[in-house]
């Protein structure tokens, strides 16, 4: 076990201490590293390259995994573990002993410049030998641990990954392509946990306690951020990362990726340009506010937008753009300002459009009001299955408002403010589209009338794929007059209509 004990100097206390703990305290797991060094000793150097060769089936199976596994093998695996904790304390120390700057105000490269010969130095002092590949390793996990978000990061930094869940501190699962996977990767304990969260959090001025442990944030690349602890988290501190794209996707992408087809983006370019206001539903995960974040491309240069979101996320490409932010209550309770709270104080800001990243409560009351007294244009999202249901779904948020209001006043002020309802989907094979476009047309008695304009045909499945397309319904829309008024011509085949003289009666 030599790997791990570096020789004693006489002016060093801490180190004997160290080593005299490791070598004193029984291992987790001696005899899987013993094995490991055993199996090396049985191969001669000579016979180091043609070894693979002469093994028998059988005995490739019984062979000792090389070292590099070693990193993957989690909580039980004693080498990562301790090896790992060595040499990061090591670094830090040497960091705290020999540098006046903070490491954290450096840039990356120059932060590496600094710490690649402090990482070969504490190696020499634990007596580590490792190969190049396992070198690199270790010296990823320690950067990740003191400049970035210690496992998590690998994630962060890859860009097939759009979502990471970690379920306390021994299971990381990712989401690649609409699909969730399990990683190797993992926290050390609880309180590695608590330490990431505290760096994500702390910077933003909030906290995460057991007086307080639920919170949302944000990474500085936009990534939405929530965390839950014990007692509420039962499996230990709980992370979910929503990463949002470096490169904000536009519509060309959309279309690529099949989420929605050439003819709507044209349609949706029309509508927001003729200032329609616009809801874009769906489910957890379907991709709202990228949608919402793609269709706020087409919103002019020369408008004022205001934006309200819990979290920011949203990245629009506008110079003119003024954005709000919900703020918890304190340690004490108080000084909560609600998104309804903000969308009362934009009013007063003077906003050519209002940007709400998604309405979940009274704030749906105050959208309405605003979308109804000269605010058009307005966009947000909500959560719910359909497009009828987003409506009912509006109507129970307004009710949250606190309003003693009748229900028909209610689906007025609804069907009076809103024109269209997009809904998107995240398919069964992970895939994301647009599957109903719906406008409001207005009122028949106590019931608000709809009609879809584009609805999504699914024509079957292709190697796991679902294959269809967004299709006009072939209805000349209500909302085209005031596409008109707009000085705004769409061709007649955006809409599958038969004739242009078919809409200009």
């Amino acid at each position: 076990m030599g790997i791990f004990v570096r020789k004693k100097k006489d002016n060093d206390n801490e180190t004997d201490k160290r080593i005299s703990l490791v070598a004193t305290q029984p291992l987790a797991r001696p005899s899987r590293l013993q094995k490991y060094e055993e199996s090396l000793s049985k191969v001669k150097p000579k016979e180091v390259d043609t070894l693979a060769s002469q093994e028998t089936e059988d005995q490739k199976e019984e062979a000792t995994p090389p070292l590099s596994e070693w990193f993957t093998m989690g909580e039980e695996n004693f080498f990562e573990k301790e090896v790992y904790t060595l040499v990061r304390r090591r670094v830090q120390e040497l960091l705290l002993t020999t540098q006046d700057q903070a490491i954290e105000t450096l840039t990356t490269q120059e932060a590496e410049s600094v710490v690649r010969p402090l990482y070969e130095q504490a190696l020499v002092e634990e007596g580590l030998a490792l190969s190049h590949q396992e070198k690199q390793e270790l010296f990823s996990a320690v950067m990740a641990e003191i400049l970035g978000y210690g496992p998590v990061q690998p994630f962060l930094d890859d860009p097939s990954v759009t979502e990471i869940m970690v379920n306390g501190p021994h299971q990381i699962y990712v989401e690649r392509r609409g699909k969730i996977e399990k990683t190797k990767s993992r926290f050390q304990d609880n309180e590695h946990v608590m330490r990431i969260i505290e760096r994500i959090v702390a910077p933003l001025g909030r906290r995460i306690d057991e007086s307080s442990p639920m919170v949302d944030a944000r990474l500085p690349d936009g990534s939405r951020v929530n965390a839950i602890i014990p007692p509420l988290a039962l499996n230990g501190p709980t992370i979910t990362i929503r990463k949002f794209s470096k490169i904000p996707f536009t519509v060309e992408d959309f279309i690529r990726f099949g989420t929605f087809t050439r003819e709507f983006a044209t349609f949706a370019e029309a509508a927001v340009k003729a200032r329609l206001n616009v809801v874009v539903s769906g489910g957890t995960g379907s991709g709202k506010t990228t949608t919402l974040n793609v269709l706020s491309a087409y919103i002019p240069h020369d408008e004022r937008i205001i934006t309200i979101e819990d979290s920011a996320e949203l990245q629009l490409k506008q110079e003119h753009v003024v954005r709000l932010e919900a703020r918890p209550p304190n340690i004490e309770g108080k000084g909560a300002i609600t998104i309804r709270d903000l969308v009362i104080n934009a009013l007063r800001m003077r906003p050519d459009r209002i940007i709400v990243g998604e309405v979940r409560g009274g704030e749906a009351l105050d959208m309405l009001q605003a979308m109804n007294t000269g605010h058009d244009g307005s966009m947000t999202t909500a959560h719910s299955n359909s497009p009828r249901d987003t409506l009912a779904r509006l109507e129970t948020m307004v009710l949250m408002a606190g309003m003693d209001l009748p229900l028909r006043a209610i689906r007025q002020q609804i069907a009076s403010a809103m024109d269209l309802v997009i809904h998107q989907e995240r398919m069964r094979d992970g895939s994301r589209h647009v599957v109903r476009v719906s406008e409001i047309v207005g009122m028949e008695g106590d019931t608000i009338l709809m009609q879809d304009i584009f609805v999504f045909r699914e024509e079957g499945v292709v190697s796991g794929k679902i294959v269809g397309r967004l299709q006009p319904s072939g209805i000349r829309p209500m909302v085209l007059d005031k596409i008109e008024k707009a000085h705004i011509e769409l061709p007649p085949e955006v809409l599958a209509l038969p004739d242009r003289k078919t809409f200009e009666l």
